[in-house]
């Protein structure tokens, strides 16, 4: 089984809908993992039955009884965040403010700050309308800690694919190089990194190179709509040349990918495009390169 993350330094570069594509080619020998918890958007093309789901802890927050309080104001005076107000003579944590460092639960001289388990999401393992599994999550308003969500959903992902002896783990990487990137990349086989040819899709394309080989992570680049700037195409392939990353294809813009996501769909459901035979020749050439990375 290979666990190959597709992942981009930066949104809107087509990551999600080039993953989707792969999806479309490898069929049901893929488990989907949308890693992208922050902002999913995978479940839009594949549309996931949501068939089981479960809720995801993490971190505590405080609460206050007020049948124990004796509104001694100890909490107040010693939450950095302003998380506890008082409204006639009443004491209450607003959840959104409380970081769950638990320093009001240990001032309080009559235990009446509760420290509770925080529900930050919940995941789903789901059958896609193209009747792939997909394992997704859904990241909770104000909430933190979607790095160890993605972890989850990479743990389902990886036991059902071996459960069910499939041959890839397909992931959807957040974008940029935070908690969410590297939880996302950690234990992955390859790294398909997108692009495309503006400055900051240059500079974000440096920072996640230098990120995959901080891993050890094999990687390889498309560069999407790279008929924008040729020269700063060019200076894409002479960067992913430098640094030992395997260029996988080039895609010139095409509207066929915002046709297909305002339908629902993959760019295989569209009308005919270069675009799908450029992305057939890439999933091929990724399979050859993650198989003989694996010998």
């Amino acid at each position: 089984m290979t666990e190959i993350v597709v992942i981009s330094g930066k949104g809107g570069t087509g990551k999600t809908s080039i993953v989707a594509s792969f999806s479309y080619l490898a069929g049901p020998k893929a488990v989907l993992a949308d890693c992208d918890v922050d902002a999913a958007d995978l479940h839009l093309l594949m549309q996931p039955d949501f068939n089981k789901g479960e809720d995801f802890y993490s971190g505590k927050r405080s609460k206050i009884n007020p049948d124990v309080c004796n509104q001694c104001g100890r909490c107040v005076e010693i939450c950095r965040f302003h998380a506890i107000c008082a409204t006639n003579s009443h004491y209450a944590v607003e959840p959104l403010d409380c970081e769950g460092c638990g320093y009001c639960s240990r001032v309080c001289p009559v235990n009446a700050v509760i420290m509770e388990d925080l529900q930050v999401g919940k995941w789903f393992i789901s059958t896609t309308r193209l009747d792939s599994i997909m394992v997704h999550a859904r990241l909770g308003i104000g909430t933190e800690n979607s790095g160890k969500l993605v972890a989850q959903v990479k743990k389902e992902a990886k036991r059902i694919a071996e459960e069910l002896n499939r041959d890839f783990v397909l992931v959807d990487g957040s974008p940029g190089i935070g908690c969410p990137v590297i939880s996302s990349l950690a234990g992955s086989d390859f790294a398909v990194l997108i692009t495309e040819p503006t400055l900051s899709g240059l500079h974000d394309l440096k920072r996640i190179i230098e990120l995959v080989n901080q891993f050890h992570i094999p990687a390889g680049c498309i560069i999407n709509k790279c008929d924008l700037n040729p020269q700063l195409s060019s200076e894409i392939e002479y960067l992913l040349n430098r640094r030992n990353i395997s260029h996988i294809a080039n895609i010139s813009f095409d509207n066929v990918f915002t046709r297909a996501m305002v339908n629902g769909q993959t760019v295989f459901e569209i009308a005919h495009t270069n675009v799908q035979d450029i992305l057939i020749e890439s999933w091929k050439k990724i399979k050859r390169i993650t198989k003989q990375k694996g010998k």
